[in-house]
């Protein structure tokens, strides 16, 4: 398509929204919302079963987070045997939220003579995360907060540390140098306002 043509589409698209109130938004803004909602990114915050190429790698609906929708009663399915057995142990990790603090991370800043600075962007590399210097997982998706004004992160946790509530170290370069800043294991989503299921008005 040419490129003023696109322009048009564009154009068109953002006035029909216009009466919704909706904006037009790049995609670096979009990833922080999309980490904020605690929504995950496929072959980043997890591969699916056909790009999976290593154990690690394969994730169950329970480690997603999606077990409400696994229903075991129904009739024969493959997998259910194995979801099952999941089930009734819990899952061995999962995806959860973690929010960091930034206290330890400014400490980090001014211990090198550097002011803090918040990132601009989501980081959608893979940062280990430690309990008591043992690796217990990987944050995956790590941003910012522009709305909560944290630094929060979608981390893949080991059990039993992935409960709510429990305290963990997430790995943090300054100047080359690798240290950790104390991180909580959140529910997400991480901003979750009331309008979202607030009814339409008419």
């Amino acid at each position: 398509m040419p490129w003023d043509a696109a322009i048009r589409v564009w154009e068109a698209i953002a006035e029909a929204g216009s009466a919704f109130d909706l904006q037009p938004a790049g995609m670096l803004a979009l990833d922080i919302a999309r980490i904020e909602a605690g929504l995950l990114l496929i072959e980043v915050d997890f591969y699916s079963s056909r790009k999976a190429m290593i154990e690690s790698q394969k994730y169950s609906p329970y480690e997603l987070g999606l077990g409400r929708l696994v229903d075991l009663n129904k009739g024969p399915f493959v997998g259910r045997q194995a979801l099952t057995a999941e089930f009734r142990r819990g899952p061995r990790r999962q995806i959860v939220g973690l929010e960091v603090d930034w206290t330890e991370v400014e400490r980090l800043y001014e211990a090198v003579g550097l002011p803090p600075t918040a990132p601009a962007t989501a980081s959608r590399v893979a940062i280990p995360v430690y309990k008591g210097g043992k690796h217990v997982g990987r944050a995956t998706s790590t941003t910012w907060s522009t709305m909560l004004k944290k630094m929060v992160a979608l981390a893949t946790i080991d059990a039993p540390h992935h409960a709510i509530g429990s305290k963990v170290e997430l790995e943090v370069t300054v100047e080359a140098v690798r240290h950790t800043a104390s991180a909580t294991v959140v529910k997400t989503p991480f901003f979750n306002p009331a309008r979202k299921t607030a009814p339409a008005l008419g």
